[in-house]
């Protein structure tokens, strides 16, 4: 069976090179932030958002730990304010949608503050980038952040970006994510 978190970095390892820019959009417990910060390197930067003190001290643990390269700013923030804190083009993003694994689940993702972000993001990919947005539609918000993600993405010229939705078709509240790419 397909794992759909080994599909998503197989798709980012498409675009993210060494020295890039990456950002994670969703940092929770820090497992997406290693990832990228691993593969941009020394050379690179991560710039990784939550609005939870607890996932970004969970994420600054989970770093050390496994020795990650000193390449990353965590900003405890909502990712909808990423273009104050990132000014550069990024070369890949990842958005994990929800809540903190092992966390408060009344605390989630929402609608007002996601979409914009989304719209930030695009804004900030370079050419031959990508963004990876995880959607977990299995509880009421998170159906319909899902939702208004794939009608915003729809609306956009494919000449501008291409969005893909990758989905388990006989599984409806399993999660899916959506890819976003520019062209190179």
């Amino acid at each position: 069976m397909i794992d759909l978190l080994d599909l998503h970095k197989y798709f980012i390892l498409k675009h993210l090179r060494e020295g890039d820019v990456a950002v994670d959009f969703t940092m929770g417990n820090g497992y997406d932030t290693a990832f990228l910060s691993q593969t941009v390197g020394e050379r690179g930067k991560v710039y990784a958002f939550d609005i939870q003190a607890a996932a970004v001290e969970s994420t600054r643990r989970h770093l050390e730990e496994i020795g990650a390269p000193k390449n990353y700013t965590l900003i405890h923030a909502s990712h909808h304010l990423v273009k104050d804190y990132v000014k550069e083009p990024i070369r890949a993003g990842m958005f994990n949608l929800g809540w903190l694994p092992g966390g408060d689940k009344s605390i989630t993702t929402l609608r007002e503050t996601t979409l914009p972000a989304i719209q930030a993001a695009i804004e900030l990919l370079d050419r031959d980038a990508i963004l990876n947005v995880a959607v977990y539609p299995g509880h009421e918000e998170g159906d319909a952040e899902g939702k208004m993600i794939c009608e915003y993405l729809a609306s956009i010229s494919r000449y501008k970006v291409c969005a893909t939705r990758i989905n388990i078709l006989n599984s409806p509240t399993s999660p899916y994510f959506i890819m976003i790419e520019t062209k190179p």
